[in-house]
């Protein structure tokens, strides 16, 4: 297509000339202007004069002639590249081959850089002709003509993919003892044959590319003449030799023999269907897989025009080099990557007293709010246990039970205070409340509410300890084995007659409440862990129900028992008679009724702001989307969530869930997937009454409008998350992991709509329709970088809409965004080859993107964060940048890591903000 448009950018009549001379060589040709050329850059085209290339024959030796090659440049204000290759005097035949290898685009941001590029422009070339010339000679070949060597080119660097072995699976030639291996482990009872259905497992690959792997099989033994479906060592040897051989020319052979399987040099439509779908099977990419037939009628019309009805060999390979690397990602530039090196440098500090001075500084600059929360509260606690040990110190219970009493009453003491603090950080309104409407946030972490929540808990389970074992173990068995003297002073506590075993304790009031609250918050502490409450055991059938969300929140709600029975128990104490001695309801009484009035509210609101269902969908990855009318009076902010009910469901269950909607939105959204026993009843219920979508619509299923058989659904909220903060940073990194890019989108979308409001504010403004407010927009976001990563494809599907407004409407780029797709292989990878072909192809003819289904162009495998870091601290220096992060907990160390790392190691400062559920 370019190389057409070259063509008929030139004129025979047209007479411009210019010269250029420098101390080297004089250069002079035409400049015109090309057809199609972008309004921000200007071009011109050089016809350079031939540059002589001495041929060589095909014996090695010097060829009596001279060949000559006539070079195409494409020179704009910051670049040029190296256009086309043709022979001279070849009635204008452009060879492609030549053309790509050539293109070599050289940038500077110097002002400076034309004149220095006109003046090392004959250095330049000569260095291209050398590398050409010995393909000067070769022109529109079949694929079993001698081959190339690309890797002394200018190109080499674009051209180091189509691997067959990753280093993740022992690639290279240093990795055929692990084959070695497991060839031996295969074919122990197979008399040392290896089966083209093991050949992937022997040599790396997974279970998702079987197929692929039984087709590189077949491309293999057809090469090496192999007519048996099984192999043994000596020519698996040979298979691993070329597949981790690292030339470029031996991998694109390989690629090529499994598309031409007749290696009759033509490739027909349905071959091209093949390895299509193929490739597709393998990345687990189903959407193309089904369109395999359309994508390879895609390349067919584009490598076909004459409609042969087969395109040739080299034809594929050229598209294959011409599709973009897509490691285009940030951090391939040399300069990036040497400035932050430089700036990354850790500081050596030999004296062991400054590293730990320096760790010490940093750890409380990053994490002063939190010290001093925890430091406040353990001080605290200090004083309550030692208030209670000194006191029952100088008691005369004391001298039968020694510092047993003392530790358990300093224990107990401890675990009053916590009992009623723990109920704070799950008061979600007054929290949200407190970091809304005041300036505490600056000083307090609310974000870390349901950590400090955790660490309390903790700090319970060991008052529990300290006060049951001590009485369990030392001072009860001291009161049993008293003497008559000794139990004398202590019969107004426990009565006259002298307690004669551990029976008489637990029969008690005090023994039997005691023993219940430590049974029922066993059974929530337990059933609150991860492995528990994530569903990670693998429990046998009977006891599935023991594990998940709803065992969890089942069990949480014990704790209405254990405060009746704790108020129950510290009335009924042995060693305190008079009533204001009896603490525990004083600590527990506040907390308590705040706890219940949060409750209230939530039944109050959410029974007097009903929603209506406005719209369902539910798409692939398991995921419902919920669209509802938003009721009177519900402010919000973008990053907030809300907990939701559905009776139809549970009428007690209420769970927490991030607004997708933007609050310039009229009506609310939530994305849920199934991952308990709650969200999937709730998509069953749900999907009952939808049906699947028209023509264009998204989604597997969907419901549109009032439909009277929509469950009710109850929504309680906002509540306050750390990704509302981002209005407080110009500079935003957004991280989603799957479903985590939930609050993401509707950062996304508020910052759309914002935009929305100052273009219409400006225009106003210029006709004279309004006057100028500083206080009617805030907005204050200057550039977001959002990044979502997910396995499956079908996940674009939620959110296609987003994505393709922002690539419509953010003509200066304040949203960058950047999807990954984890399930394809990186870049490099055979497997992967023809998906970015495929992508570049279809995203240049119909600005849609074949991997995701929008606009914005899809990355393979996953990021390299420190990468993402590099580009924006060197793109921002002396920026505070707010990165927000709502996903699984395996990432949250490292993003956060890198946060620390380059706050501390550049002038550019990142604050981490992870979202907690």
């Amino acid at each position: 297509m370019r190389s057409e448009e070259g063509r008929g950018a030139y004129s025979d009549n047209n007479s411009d000339t210019e010269s250029i001379t420098s101390d080297r060589s004089t250069f002079s040709g035409q400049l015109d202007a090309p057809i199609k050329k972008r309004p921000s850059k200007k071009s011109a085209r050089f016809n350079l004069p031939t540059v002589e290339i001495p041929s060589t024959s095909e014996n090695g030796g010097a060829d009596d002639g001279s060949s000559y090659v006539e070079i195409t440049l494409d020179i704009r204000d910051d670049s040029v590249a190296v256009h086309s290759v043709q022979a001279a005097g070849g009635e204008g035949h452009e060879d492609p081959e030549l053309a790509l290898l050539a293109k070599k685009t050289l940038e500077s941001k110097s002002p400076s850089f034309r004149s220095y590029l006109f003046r090392n422009t004959s250095s330049q070339i000569k260095q291209v002709s050398q590398e050409l010339k010995r393909l000067a000679s070769f022109s529109r070949r079949p694929s079993a003509a001698g081959r190339f060597d690309r890797t002394k080119s200018a190109a080499a660097h674009a051209l180091k993919g189509l691997k067959f072995i990753t280093t993740k699976t022992g690639g290279g030639r240093g990795g055929w003892p692990a084959v070695e291996k497991r060839f031996d482990d295969l074919t122990a009872s197979t008399n040392g044959l290896l089966s083209s259905s093991l050949f992937g497992e022997c040599i790396g690959m997974n279970k998702e590319s079987k197929e692929f792997s039984l087709e590189l099989f077949r491309a293999l033994a057809r090469r090496h003449n192999i007519a048996s479906d099984a192999i043994n060592k000596s020519q698996l040897k040979d298979f691993w030799d070329q597949l981790s051989n690292e030339s470029f020319d031996a991998r694109l052979q390989t690629f090529l023999d499994m598309v031409d399987k007749d290696a009759d040099g033509r490739i027909t439509e349905e071959e091209v269907r093949e390895i299509i779908s193929l490739s597709a099977s393998a990345n687990k990419l189903s959407n193309i897989q089904k369109q395999a037939k359309e994508y390879a009628a895609l390349i067919m019309e584009e490598l076909d025009p004459d409609n042969a009805g087969y395109i040739m060999i080299y034809n594929l390979e050229t598209l294959l080099l011409q599709a973009p690397n897509q490691s285009v990602r940030m951090g391939d530039s040399k300069v990036l990557s040497q400035l932050l090196s430089q700036k990354l440098k850790p500081t050596q500090l030999n004296n062991p007293i400054s590293r730990w001075y320096e760790k010490i500084k940093y750890f409380l600059l990053d994490n002063w709010q939190r010290v001093w929360i925890m430091m406040l509260w353990i001080g605290i606690l200090a004083g309550l246990f030692t208030y209670k040990f000194i006191q029952y110190k100088n008691k005369e219970v004391f001298e039968v039970m020694g510092y047993c009493v003392s530790i358990a009453k300093g224990g107990a003491e401890t675990l009053k205070f916590n009992m009623a603090l723990i109920l704070l950080p799950v008061c979600r309104n007054t929290i949200t409340w407190l970091r809304n409407q005041t300036k505490l946030g600056k000083a307090v972490p609310f974000d870390d509410n349901l950590n400090f929540h955790k660490v309390i808990a903790i700090a319970i389970a060991v008052g529990v300890a300290l006060h049951a074992g001590a009485h369990l173990t030392c001072d009860f068995p001291r009161l049993l084995h008293a003497t008559e003297e000794e139990y004398e002073p202590l019969e107004k506590y426990f009565g006259e007659e002298q307690p004669e075993n551990y029976w008489w304790f637990v029969k008690g009031v005090a023994g039997v409440t005691g023993i219940i609250m430590v049974v029922l918050m066993a059974i929530a502490f337990t059933l609150a862990t991860p492995w528990f409450r994530r569903n990670k055991l693998n429990l046998p059938k009977a006891l599935k129900k023991l594990a998940g969300f709803n065992a969890f929140w089942y069990s949480h709600h014990l704790f209405v028992i254990v405060y009746t029975l704790l108020i129950v128990h510290g009335i009924y104490l042995y060693l305190t008679k008079t009533w204001y001695h009896k603490t525990t309801w004083m600590y527990l009484a506040v907390p308590i009724l705040l706890y219940a009035c949060e409750r209230l509210i939530r039944a109050f609101r959410s029974s007097i702001k009903p929603v209506k269902i406005l719209k369902v969908a539910v798409y692939p990855g398991n995921v419902l989307a919920l669209y509802m009318s938003k009721p009177q009076g519900f402010k919000y902010k973008s990053g907030q969530y809300m907990f939701v009910n559905c009776a139809a469901v549970s009428p007690f269950e209420w769970h927490p869930f991030s607004i997708t909607s933007a609050p310039g939105d009229d009506y609310l959204s939530v994305h849920i997937r199934t991952l308990g026993d709650w969200t999937r009843q709730l998509k069953t219920v749900f999907s009952e009454v939808c049906q699947p979508p028209p023509a264009g619509k998204s989604g597997l299923l969907r419901a549109d409008g009032g439909n009277p058989s929509f469950p009710k659904i109850l929504i309680d909220g906002p509540y306050g998350a750390p990704a509302q903060d981002y209005k407080k940073y110009d500079i935003v990194l957004l991280v989603g992991l799957g479903i985590g890019a939930t609050p993401m989108i509707s950062i996304v979308k508020d910052i759309i709509n914002n935009m929305k409001t100052l273009s219409h504010d400006a225009a106003a403004l210029e006709s004279g329709l309004a006057t100028p407010n500083n206080n009617r927009n805030k907005f204050k976001t200057q550039k977001a970088y959002f990044y979502w990563v997910t396995r499956e494809q079908g996940s674009f599907d939620w959110f296609k809409g987003v994505m393709n407004e922002v690539a419509e409407m953010d003509e200066k780029g304040v949203i960058e965004l950047h999807n990954y797709c984890t399930s394809v292989y990186e870049e490099g990878d055979a497997r992967s080859a023809l998906i970015a072909m495929l992508q570049s192809l279809h995203h240049a003819k119909n600005g849609v993107d074949v991997v995701s289904g929008t606009r914005v162009k899809s990355h393979f495998a996953k990021p390299n964060w420190r990468q993402v870091y590099k580009r924006i601290a060197l793109q921002h220096p002396d920026a505070r940048i707010g990165v927000f992060y709502c996903g699984a907990p395996a990432l949250t160390k490292e993003l956060r890591q890198l946060a620390l790392d380059f706050s501390h190691k550049t002038i550019t400062k990142f604050d981490f903000h992870k979202e907690n559920f």
